[in-house]
């Protein structure tokens, strides 16, 4: 009994970890304010058991800060944090990209794999739902990433991609329609195919740099703190 009671407890965490995720994207739960876990619960219909739970991983994540005996504090998405962020998936991303061209020039299934991807992600675009473009989007880079081989790099950068749409800041479609957000796609995608690793790495920098600029840009309309941040030379400066 004990082993299925713990399963239940698992599985109820996720749901409320699910849910949580939603609401801090969504704005229902606003960040800067503080929210206790009996009032939480309340508004889940669950213990706090499960809702404290969920918010050990979110703020493992950095979606929120505990207050002990108080609750949890959504937390605004800071510039530097973004910018941490694109700094390690240009760290990352970048060789990996070139490693997973070089592999699929060896295995035509690795290669068919991102051509699917790509070609949903494409279907998404095209219908203008913003919503699906951000998931085919992420999909398109994590087949990308996987095709590398490395499962703990991937993992990494799927958690960092995460992070970023769960902060409820993206470029779509306030900085750039769906299929403005394809194209800039479409060089990594010919880069693979043609099997050029260094076409596909100078197109991913490329493309990290530009949705990086963008998103500071658009973020600095609204938030004071975001100005003059010099986001291109500080991501262009680790590429040497």
């Amino acid at each position: 009994m004990g082993g299925v009671e713990a399963l239940d407890v698992s599985s109820m965490t996720g749901r409320v970890l699910d849910q949580l995720r939603a609401a801090i994207t969504s704005g229902e739960l606003e960040a800067g304010r503080l929210y206790s876990a009996a009032a939480l619960g309340e508004q889940l219909g669950v213990s706090r058991t499960p809702i404290r739970e969920a918010s050990h991983e979110l703020a493992r994540l950095g979606l929120v800060e505990i207050e002990r005996n108080r609750g949890i504090r959504i937390v605004a998405t800071s510039v530097e944090a973004l910018l941490q962020g694109f700094e390690v998936r240009l760290m990352l991303e970048v060789p990996l990209a070139r490693r997973a061209t070089r592999r699929a020039q060896d295995e035509p299934g690795l290669r068919r794999r991102l051509t699917e991807v790509y070609e949903r992600f494409r279907e998404a675009a095209t219908t203008g739902d913003a919503e699906l473009t951000l998931r085919t989007d992420r999909d398109f880079h994590t087949v990308l990433l996987e095709l590398s081989g490395n499962d703990r790099a991937t993992g990494v950068l799927r958690e960092q991609r995460d992070m970023v749409l769960e902060s409820g800041v993206g470029t779509v479609p306030t900085s750039r329609t769906p299929l403005e957000c394809f194209e800039d796609h479409a060089d990594i995608y010919a880069a693979f195919v043609a099997g050029d690793e260094a076409a596909t790495g100078a197109a991913m920098s490329r493309h990290i740099i530009n949705t990086a600029t963008l998103l500071i840009d658009q973020e600095s309309r609204r938030r004071s703190e975001f100005h003059d941040h010099g986001v291109g030379d500080r991501l262009r400066g680790l590429l040497g």
